[in-house]
């Protein structure tokens, strides 16, 4: 008698267990999921996270800490890729219309489409960038004519400090649609000047000793390659001369350029050396 009343008892438990199991949640007349079809859908996405995660452990276990942080933010917008793929063939598995449900959010999609455009391109330009390494952290780089220093590549956007301590926060799309200067692609060396003016009948060669002698004076300009100057051109007003340097540092290279400027002028003045301005004949003409 014990015996029938716990046969009794098991089955009543499974009956209604089943029974939640098939509870159907009805969104529509085409879209409807069971119980255990929501069960199956979290499990799905479950272990496919649990299969990701030894993935990339796999993956990046002898990598460099440089690439292996690049490959851990990349893989990041994978696996949401990976996930979603998931979850709509669970779905479909389940019993769900997805076809019904793309139709239903049609005007949805459509417009969230077009809001993430740009995210997409930011997103993409962000893969090109960290796999491509066009880019890296601490190249000093020039952007629709703003210069700053990179501290940050992230897929959707690139963080740049300026000379004054300012903060650029560059989408990564720019880096497609306009040309990008990197001023330390090459290394940390660059080659810089500062141009100037002297008047006609100036003695050349004092000029040409003088910009040596104070590109050469300055502390944050390198010895080697030395400092060279060059006689550009014969102007309307002047004769016009570029002192070229190499600096180790061209982040702050309008300070060294201002401090060049100074000692210019004021060796000029000593030697008597005419910095001229523009000068215009007017001739002037009476009907009679």
């Amino acid at each position: 008698m014990q015996q029938e009343t716990l046969e009794k008892v098991k089955d009543t438990i499974v009956e209604e267990t089943t029974s939640i199991l098939d509870f159907k949640f009805i969104f529509s007349e085409e879209i409807s999921i069971t119980v255990r079809g929501l069960l199956f859908v979290v499990v799905a996405l479950v272990v496919t996270s649990f299969v990701l995660k030894l993935f990339r452990k796999f993956i990046t276990r002898n990598m460099p800490n440089n690439d292996k942080l690049k490959f851990v933010t990349v893989f990041g917008y994978i696996r949401w890729i990976v996930f979603l793929i998931i979850f709509l063939i669970a779905m479909h598995t389940s019993g769900v219309n997805v076809t019904a449900v793309f139709a239903a959010s049609a005007a949805l999609l459509i417009g969230v489409g077009l809001a993430l455009q740009t995210l997409f391109q930011d997103i993409f330009s962000g893969i090109i960038i960290l796999v491509d390494q066009s880019v890296h952290v601490g190249d000093i780089i020039e952007l629709e004519g703003k210069v700053g220093r990179v501290l940050d590549i992230r897929l959707r956007t690139t963080r740049a400090v300026t000379i004054d301590n300012k903060v650029l926060v560059i989408p990564n799309h720019l880096y497609l649609t306009n040309i990008l200067f990197n001023w330390t692609e090459n290394g940390t060396e660059t080659r810089e000047s500062v141009d100037v003016g002297v008047a006609y009948g100036s003695d050349v060669e004092l000029v040409k000793k003088i910009l040596l002698e104070v590109a050469t004076a300055q502390p944050t300009v390198l010895e080697n390659p030395a400092p060279v100057v060059l006689f550009t051109d014969f102007a309307d007003s002047s004769l016009n001369f570029k002192v070229a340097f190499t600096l180790n540092n061209s982040f702050e290279v309008r300070f060294t350029q201002s401090n060049i400027r100074f000692e210019i002028d004021k060796a000029f003045r000593e030697n008597n050396i005419t910095i001229p301005f523009p000068q215009r004949d007017v001739h002037m003409f009476s009907e009679k």
